[in-house]
């Protein structure tokens, strides 16, 4: 985090514009289980683990993997790429995080098959509370769109062979 001094006594720091490029990951058992959890900052609003790159360089599987670990405590699992990409408006409400100009996001789609009993930390600032669902009852549940069509398809994608 780049840091700018504000007076001599203080320091705010500064966060640079998101990178309007991220992951969608679906975390599911080998019985189709998602994992979903509630957003801290919208209450009720529910999904999968997404994120930013952090970086212009950061691969996509690299960043699937790091928001993984941060938001849910989960190091381990098969991770595979479905070789899917949403494009989607930004919120309104979101978009003061992105450069000026910046309306919309590129989304990469990936699938994390962990054993079922898999214990779930989650990060307090990001979450409230989680679940684990069947596929079908987590799709209607999902506020996002592409989160919902991503879990419709997981009983197609589970079976395919790990990138």
């Amino acid at each position: 985090m780049r840091l700018t001094r504000s007076s001599a006594l203080s320091e705010v720091p500064v966060r640079p514009f998101k990178i309007p490029c991220s992951v969608l990951v679906v975390i599911h058992t080998p019985q189709l289980d998602v994992l979903l959890m509630e957003r801290a900052d919208r209450p009720g609003f529910w999904q999968s683990v997404t994120g930013s790159l952090d970086a212009e360089d950061e691969a996509p599987g690299a960043t699937a993997r790091r928001e993984v670990q941060e938001e849910t405590g989960i190091s381990n699992g098969v991770l595979l790429d479905w070789g899917l990409t949403n494009e989607y408006e930004i919120f309104l409400n979101w978009r003061h995080r992105y450069a000026p100009g910046v309306t919309h996001n590129t989304e990469h789609v990936f699938g994390l098959c962990v054993p079922a009993a898999t214990p779930v930390m989650l990060a307090p600032r990001e979450h409230l509370q989680y679940q684990w669902l069947p596929w079908h009852e987590a799709a209607a549940l999902c506020f996002s769109p592409s989160n919902a069509q991503a879990i419709l398809q997981l009983p197609r994608r589970a079976g395919a062979v790990p990138a």
